[in-house]
């Protein structure tokens, strides 16, 4: 779209007092959805309603039950294919009101989220607000895994993680939308069915929309629980990061190369281990140091469970940079128009 028309600037302003609907994708979830919704359900307001995408029939049942009891409509559509972009374009389509509020089920939004991101909306003129996401978790192996994201070795110093200034930036944490915005770029990219958050942003900054981080909104995201599920969601990560800087040469950023290098580090010092070990202890040695000293400096529950912290971190680092070197390279390239079925 760079060097054409920005519909986006074109839109005219919002409303402060428009109703609102609240998108969840949800597969697996039903014993996160009670906690999810009770976090929303109190703040809305009549007009505003819910739309849960359910990938499957307990999540669906746990949702009428909830339902059943809530004071706004709250909606049931099927996910048949069972993604998290298919799940949101799926609400987003059942939607009736002029602002998708997009939670997850493992997110737990604060008080006052609702109406703040609607008047954000209405006095920055953003086509998308958000706020920061801060994992949290009782104990064990989740906490460690908290720890290690909630660090800047975790999350590299990304905004929508780590920013304590308000203003645009390049993506946020799940994000409320202007719905005549998702309109006119196409929803979400169905290729992408991880990293579809970043994906759509730069179609909204490049049709010339704004996306804008409040960091006092800080949204509660609850970990994986274990070092193997926390593997393959970092290998998605990096998979989905690698397709969408494909697709929109330019939205790369220099933080997100430190994974990918730090593999092909460690690759090529494996490779020449038959014959030196010196690269491989060069490369393992100053990355676990800089783990450790990482790690000491972030104080509170990273030191408490460093061993896991420093595990964590690791399999976030590394399955990151394996999923970004091995994405595939078919399918993710053409228009900004996204692929949904």
């Amino acid at each position: 779209m760079s060097g054409g028309p920005r519909p986006l600037e074109a839109l005219p302003p919002l409303a402060p007092d428009v109703p609102v609907s609240v998108v969840v994708p949800a597969r697996g979830a039903a014993a996160l959805l009670p906690a999810c919704l009770g976090a929303i359900l109190p703040q809305l307001r009549e007009g505003d309603e819910v739309v849960v995408a359910a990938a499957d029939d307990a999540t669906a049942l746990a949702t009428h039950a909830i339902a059943a009891r809530a004071h706004v409509p709250v909606h049931v559509v099927p996910n048949h294919r069972g993604t998290t972009p298919a799940a949101l374009n799926a609400a987003i389509a059942e939607a009736r009101n002029p602002v998708i509020v997009r939670i997850d089920a493992q997110s737990r939004v604060p008080a006052g989220y609702r109406d703040r991101v609607v008047a954000l909306l209405s006095s920055t003129g953003a086509v998308n607000v958000g706020g920061r996401q801060v994992a949290s978790a009782e104990g064990g192996v989740a906490a460690a895994i908290a720890a290690a994201m909630n660090a800047r070795l975790g999350h590299g110093g990304a905004a929508y993680r780590s920013g304590d200034r308000g203003g645009a930036v390049d993506t946020v944490y799940l994000g409320a939308f202007r719905a005549d915005a998702l309109a006119i770029v196409g929803g979400y990219d169905e290729r992408f069915t991880t990293n579809q958050d970043a994906e759509l942003n730069v179609r909204l900054r490049r049709a010339g929309g704004t996306v804008w981080l409040d960091p006092a909104l800080t949204v509660t995201y609850l970990p994986r629980r274990s070092l193997r599920a926390l593997a393959r969601q970092f290998r998605g990560y990096g998979r989905g990061r690698a397709m969408t800087a494909r697709h929109h040469p330019g939205s790369l950023g220099r933080r997100q190369l430190a994974a990918p290098v730090l593999v092909l580090a460690l690759g090529a010092a494996l490779m020449v281990l038959p014959w030196t070990s010196v690269p491989l202890l060069i490369a393992a040695g100053g990355y676990g140091a800089l783990l450790v000293v990482g790690t000491l400096l972030e104080g509170g529950t990273a030191v408490r469970r460093l061993p896991l912290t420093l595990a964590a971190l690791a399999v976030m680092h590394l399955s990151w940079g394996i999923g970004f070197l091995t994405a595939p390279t078919a399918g993710v390239t053409g228009a900004d128009r996204p692929t949904r079925p």
